[in-house]
């Protein structure tokens, strides 16, 4: 074989390797696709009710049927106490069931108060209440008592007169919730406190 015709046959087994390289080389990966994933959005919780002090009052519907409407109104700024208007007190609402049994000389009552003060004042408002409730004992003897956690913040109480021969006991609930500040009392000859914790709750489901 002459010499030129070794030269094109090396340079054919040279080319041949090269683009038989090229041929079974492996692409450069793609680099992965990044899932982007939406940031979520978190909303405040406002702390004020978007209903009327009416609208979270009790309704018939709400308490046992032996019950009736006592009284249902809405409370005159007049009627608050001074240290209520220092307060900022805005707008309140009461309403009062009672249940009544002639022949077993029974009767007994139940009250719901709710006071709408500004958020900021609400810690100052629940503060104050509770100092008040644990001063003021005026004859009676009180105890606070345990009691499913109701609204932000509550706290009940059961208390007896001193010297009643009958020794009728009387519940009060005080809760916080939002903007509302709400007294929920129970009275009379036949008390339930399973029942109360009842009402207390749908009480604060109402406000929303």
């Amino acid at each position: 074989m002459s010499m030129k015709i070794q030269v094109i046959a090396l340079i054919l087994v040279v080319q041949l390797a090269v683009i038989s390289a090229g041929c079974i080389s492996t692409a450069p990966a793609s680099p992965p696709q990044q899932t982007l994933v939406p940031a979520t959005l978190i909303t405040p919780v406002s702390t004020i009710a978007t209903v009327s002090p009416g609208s979270m009052a009790l309704q018939l519907a709400d308490v046992p049927p032996d019950y009736l409407i006592k009284d249902r109104t809405v409370i005159a700024y007049s009627e608050v106490s001074q240290l209520a208007h220092d307060l900022d007190w805005q707008q309140g609402y009461q309403t009062t069931f009672y249940r009544m049994n002639r022949e077993k000389d029974d009767l007994t009552g139940i009250r719901q108060t709710i006071n709408v003060y500004p958020s900021e004042n609400m810690n100052k408002v629940y503060a104050l209440a509770t100092e008040g409730i644990l001063s003021n004992v005026n004859g009676t003897t009180r105890y606070e008592i345990p009691f499913p956690a109701i609204g932000d913040k509550s706290m009940a109480f059961r208390e007896t007169r001193v010297g009643d021969p009958l020794n009728l006991a009387v519940y009060t609930v005080i809760f916080k919730k939002k903007n509302v500040f709400e007294t929920i009392t129970m009275g009379g000859t036949t008390t339930d406190y399973e029942m109360l914790k009842d009402i207390v709750r749908k009480a604060a489901d109402k406000i929303q």
